[in-house]
């Protein structure tokens, strides 16, 4: 078994290319826009995987081989990406070989699964859309479809706890801190609660000092932690509050050692709800290991900040089903609180398809 990539005008192009070379057994393995320095070869780049028998002599003793190298300049992001979609190929094909067979042989699917792709939809959940669906394919049977995949949760806490605790957690520049004031406004404030903020945010230079500030202006009690054997006795100290909400460190990948009685903390501690806070504008590769790093914090929810950083929001669908959690709130900008919205199923679907006209969300409007 080998693979090739192809580049052609079209997904269906490609796969032609693909049968006619490797037979038709040929299967799809991955398909995408192809970078900048492929362009010139084709708009997708399509991954096959099949036979490939090798070629005639060239007539100078050497044997011409039938698969070309790739651009040697190609990403390395690109060879990891591949290397993870093989990994998961039997899993792909077990559920949705119905799918690869009619990418390959119906333009109208081959269509459908370029728009997915090109929204950055992770390619075994593509398949896994495409092999549900039958031509002709409706907006609202793609619709449906895609919203069978997303899971969706804005309560903040847990039911059943003393008080509901909240703790963000999430990489550096992801923008915790600006979410976690705006959930303090629009949960706490807006809703007269009384609300409480704890921070653990010790690490970067002036951070407590800047949610001290917020808090200051809002009239809120703010705690600064050094640690989390703090944290626990504050928690019990304000458990009469309606709401509690932790800011934590962001932490880059080398600044992960040296946590792990803060991440054992969060993810043990009875009634703790902690959100994950990732930016949406983070390529893919990146968003999935920061994403397993921040496993061992035990976060039950996602949230996405950033969206106006990007234009492809299959990343957001895609990360919350790999990771089998459902995402809580999008974050688009700097206001306090407007550019904070609960997730719903339509508006990660519009964003996914882009489908709907700006003026029916606030996040289209801002893409507007």
């Amino acid at each position: 078994m080998r693979l090739k990539s192809y580049f052609a005008d079209t997904i269906e192009e490609a796969i032609s290319q693909a049968r006619r070379e490797m037979g038709s057994d040929a299967m799809l393995v991955n398909s995408k826009r192809s970078g900048t320095e492929a362009r010139h070869l084709g708009a997708y780049e399509v991954v096959c995987a099949g036979e490939i028998e090798a070629r005639p002599d060239d007539g100078e003793g050497r044997k011409r081989s039938a698969s070309e190298s790739p651009p040697m300049d190609r990403l390395s992001q690109d060879v990891t990406e591949l290397k993870q979609q093989m990994e998961r190929l039997a899993l792909t094909l077990a559920r949705s070989g119905s799918g690869m067979a009619g990418i390959a042989s119906d333009p109208e699917l081959s269509r459908v699964f370029a728009q997915l792709t090109d929204a950055d939809l992770y390619a075994d959940l593509a398949y896994e859309v495409i092999g549900r669906l039958t031509t002709p394919v409706t907006p609202e049977a793609l619709r449906r479809e895609l919203g069978a995949l997303v899971n969706i949760d804005s309560e903040l806490g847990c039911p059943g706890s003393r008080a509901r605790m909240v703790a963000v957690v999430g990489p550096p520049g992801a923008g915790k801190t600006t979410t976690l004031v705006k959930l303090a406004l629009q949960h706490g404030i807006t809703a007269r609660k009384r609300l409480q903020i704890l921070t653990l945010d010790t690490y970067r230079i002036a951070a407590a000092d800047e949610l001290q500030s917020y808090a200051a202006i809002l009239g809120i009690g703010c705690e600064v932690l050094e640690t989390t054997a703090a944290l626990a006795r504050a928690l019990e100290e304000h458990c009469n509050k309606d709401l509690i909400l932790i800011d934590t460190p962001g932490l880059a990948h080398a600044d992960m050692d040296g946590f792990e009685e803060m991440a054992h903390f969060l993810s043990t501690y009875p009634g703790m709800d902690t959100h994950l806070v990732l930016p949406a504008s983070m390529r893919t590769t990146d968003l999935r290991r920061t994403a397993q790093r921040y496993e061992t914090f035990g976060p039950k929810k996602l949230i996405f900040a950033r969206l106006d950083e990007t234009e492809t929001f299959g990343p957001i669908l895609s990360q919350s089903v790999r990771m089998g959690k459902p995402v809580s709130y999008l974050s688009r900008g700097q206001r306090i609180p407007e550019d904070l919205e609960a997730a719903t199923l339509d508006v990660i679907l519009d964003m996914v398809l882009k489908a709907v006209p700006g003026e029916q969300s606030r996040f289209g409007r801002a893409a507007a």
